[in-house]
């Protein structure tokens, strides 16, 4: 697959974990209307190489296949980046998928806006979910211009399926093989911080599966992982004094954050005295009266309270 003319687009799909899906993944991309691409696939150190590559087998003479040891999501697609001959890099998660039109549309994109480097676009969530049918961007909408303050303050959120430039890619240095999480959100921060222009339109050309065992289900790990990008982003970058107060009022947001979802989290475990604690630290943080009659029925009649929340919680 690395003879002849470089293609337009190289795919790159990091495979841990995704042995089930990836075969779906793999056949979405080869569906495509638009034709003139390469796909990589870099196992990531598997644990269950032999399994993957049995899934593979039937793909090999037409994907580019790295091998390599384990070393996160940022390090597989660092991996594939380097490999990649196209200047358009597309990014598919192994257990996601796209509409036949996905590439058509964004190439498209992209060539009528030049000054363009990084494209995402709206897709709908499947699997087995509550959250099946919904539209990635009823989810995490995204308002107005992206920019380094709308990206800190997730009033734009980049979404999992992405056309970038490999160029602007390159240019911050690709992703942070120090972050486990949020890896993506420090690179698209970092892009739009040296200049890079992110645009979206609402297009429903890709499929994402929410899975409760991913990384993205443990919503107070998330906005860790985030908080964790949102410090070293403090000490690496040359910021503007607008740009340290959007980034301070982001970490206190986002620490707001943590400690709502480890309240959830303790209240779907019926753990009341772990609630409590969690809700004390929200209420210094933002105070509502919705909380603050949480607190005081988590205090007088936990077993109901927890109930009620169980129910509510529930889809």
């Amino acid at each position: 697959m690395n003879s002849g003319p470089a293609p337009a687009v190289s795919v790159i799909i990091p495979a841990y974990g995704v042995t089930a899906y990836i075969a779906e993944a793999l056949d979405s991309v080869l569906a495509q209307t638009y034709t003139d691409f390469e796909i990589i696939v870099v196992n990531d150190g598997c644990p269950d190489t032999a399994a993957l590559e049995a899934v593979l087998r039937p793909y090999l003479d037409r994907i580019v296949y790295v091998k390599k040891e384990n070393g996160g999501v940022s390090s597989a697609r660092n991996a594939g980046i380097r490999v990649a001959r196209a200047p358009l890099i597309a990014l598919l998660d192994g257990d996601d998928a796209w509409t036949p039109d996905y590439l058509a549309v964004q190439t498209s994109f992209l060539r009528e806006h030049p000054q363009t480097d990084i494209v995402y676009s709206n897709g709908v969530v499947f699997g087995d979910s509550r959250l099946a049918g919904c539209l990635a961007m009823d989810l995490s909408p995204s308002h107005g211009e992206v920019n380094f303050e709308s990206l800190l303050s997730c009033r734009c959120s980049v979404m999992t399926s992405v056309l970038a430039r490999k160029a602007a890619i390159l240019a911050v240095g690709g992703w942070d093989e120090e972050l486990q999480r949020a890896e993506d959100f420090d690179l698209w921060v970092r892009a739009a911080h040296a200049g890079a222009r992110i645009s979206y339109h609402q297009q429903v050309i890709f499929r994402h599966r929410h899975r409760d065992s991913g990384l993205s289900a443990d919503a107070a790990g998330m906005r860790e992982g985030a908080l964790a990008a949102l410090e070293k982003l403090s000490r690496t970058l040359s910021l503007s004094a607008a740009e340290k107060s959007a980034l301070a009022t982001a970490q206190q947001a986002f620490r707001t954050d943590v400690i709502y979802y480890r309240m959830m989290a303790a209240l779907r475990s019926n753990d009341a005295s772990a609630a409590l604690g969690e809700l004390r630290q929200l209420l210094r943080a933002r105070w509502t009266l919705k909380f603050a009659l949480l607190g005081i029925g988590l205090r007088c009649a936990p077993h109901l309270t927890l109930r009620i929340a169980d129910r509510r919680a529930r889809p």
